[in-house]
């Protein structure tokens, strides 16, 4: 039986971002996607059972068209894999968690890159509880790449572009690790060479679908 996994994006170019991944790191298994551009300005708090709502709604359409697995891509969702997964029944895993413990694997100083204030926020604060709980101590250094995401939603890739690595570098010089929680971002940090990144710079979408693919070959198949 062939896999299929679900893919739950806040933006159109995260579908085509992780779609283009998904057939490069584990060809053979089908992507369906679910868009919802409402949900990076439900940031607030006091809007979490709505999104949860959403996400679940989208997770469950995911299962109903055969997918074993759901993965949530935006940043902006935070850490609601767990309550998805309950509205859904069906595994959810979030780009944002599998990122944050592979940072602090790395070291105790991380630098946060966003071009969204929401995604920047839900990241560090879920850096910082995820260290919580695993008894560790780091410091957060989040840096917002002012009129980035602007840039973004009109299309003008080469602002977007040009601003974020600006900021990139900077960051570079203040913190050990650094980490991109928003898939778009990924497309400036390949562009800049190995040889001129001083610490190591993880990105969520590549990371988070390696991940995804280890946790599906586990699954029984059907």
């Amino acid at each position: 039986m062939s896999r299929k996994i679900g893919m739950v994006h806040a933006m159109c170019p995260n579908a085509q971002l992780f779609t283009r991944l998904a057939a490069e790191i584990m060809p053979g298994v089908e992507v369906v996607n679910f868009i919802d551009e409402g949900i990076p300005g439900m940031s607030d708090k006091s809007l979490h059972g709505q999104v949860v709502r959403r996400l679940g709604m989208m997770a469950t359409l995911a299962r109903e068209s055969g997918a074993q697995m759901v993965m949530l891509t935006c940043t902006a969702f935070g850490r609601l894999a767990e309550d998805v997964q309950k509205i859904a029944r069906v595994p959810v895993i979030s780009v944002l968690e599998i990122m944050t413990d592979e940072a602090m694997a790395l070291g105790d100083q991380i630098g946060i890159l966003a071009s969204h204030p929401g995604a920047l926020a839900t990241a560090a604060e879920l850096i910082q509880e995820q260290a919580a709980l695993k008894g560790k101590k780091v410091e957060v250094v989040p840096l917002l790449c002012q009129g980035a995401f602007e840039a973004l939603k009109k299309e003008d890739w080469p602002t977007h572009d040009a601003i974020v690595m600006k900021y990139l570098k900077e960051l570079m010089n203040k913190a050990k690790v650094i980490v991109i929680p928003q898939p778009s971002i990924e497309r400036v940090v390949n562009q800049l060479p190995e040889s001129q990144r001083k610490v190591p710079v993880l990105s969520s979408a590549r990371l988070s679908v390696r991940k995804l693919k280890e946790k599906l070959e586990a699954l029984p198949v059907k």
